[in-house]
């Protein structure tokens, strides 16, 4: 079958000739694809018509808490092929995964040995520790440690009323050995929202929205990559599921259990700026 209507395509590409250069060549390789794309699925117009209101009711579900293209990207696989193409980790570099739709920025800074609740949680307790160093093994004294993680709950404080906001999250700066160290609870495994178009088109596609176990790290210092990354529990049954395809073999981990305190230490990798 011959293709339809081509002169539109080019037509539309070359309006953009004034346009700025690394705009240009974004967009005309998105036209291009897009272009092909409705030829491909020889698209109706109330397909095409269905697919603006899916992203219009994406749009209007996000708010100042809650990114739902985020999460639409994330159940897509986007997410993780633009995080896995701009950060490539090598020796000594801590694996990266994606940040996900609810970060809520930086939190109250703590001591290192503190607990990141703010309430009490009916799940085992966690310490989690270990070592920032960079790509030769040098530690990295005052690194920004941002962590954050649901409740036993199944929800982030930012989707639930009767947690306190911040809870569940800290910012924690490494000391002179280039150590962290907090308190917190077991993480849970948990759906991603349902209530939306993305939850909803996870539905329809036949796929589960859980995510397995994990706590949310972002660790930051001058002159180094930011770390945006997860550690996730040995045995969860969605590791190898995850609805946003963000486990990596070298993130997941198994807590030692000491009496009724369980412990995870782990050192992480920071790449040079």
């Amino acid at each position: 079958m011959d293709e339809v209507f081509p002169e539109l395509t080019e037509d539309v590409i070359a309006r953009m000739k004034n346009g700025e250069p690394r705009l240009r060549e974004v967009v005309t390789l998105l036209v291009r694809h897009l272009h092909a794309f409705a030829r491909e699925a020889s698209l109706t117009q109330d397909e095409w018509r269905a697919g603006i209101d899916f992203l219009t009711r994406t749009g209007q579900k996000c708010s100042e808490s809650r990114q739902e293209f985020i999460l639409l990207s994330d159940i897509l696989g986007v997410s993780m092929l633009v995080d896995a193409i701009a950060n490539q980790a090598g020796h000594g570099v801590t694996e990266s995964t994606v940040l996900g739709p609810f970060y809520a920025g930086p939190q109250r800074e703590l001591n290192k040995g503190d607990t990141i609740l703010l309430r009490e949680e009916n799940g085992a307790p966690l310490v989690m520790k270990g070592r920032i160093a960079n790509e030769s093994g040098v530690s990295i004294v005052g690194a920004k440690v941002e962590v954050w993680q649901t409740a036993i709950n199944q929800l982030y404080d930012v989707q639930d009323h009767d947690q306190p906001r911040g809870h569940l999250r800290a910012t924690f700066r490494t000391d002179e050995r280039g150590e962290y160290e907090f308190k917190t609870v077991l993480p849970v495994s948990y759906p991603i929202p349902s209530d939306g178009p993305a939850g909803q088109l996870l539905q329809r596609l036949g796929r589960h929205p859980f995510r397995p176990a994990h706590v949310h790290f972002m660790i930051s210092a001058p002159k180094y990559r930011t770390l945006v990354t997860h550690l996730f529990l040995a045995g969860d049954k969605y590791l190898e599921s995850d609805a946003v395809f963000g486990v990596k073999p070298s993130l997941i981990v198994r807590p030692e259990r000491n009496n009724h305190v369980h412990m995870v230490k782990y050192d992480f990798g920071l790449a040079w700026g």
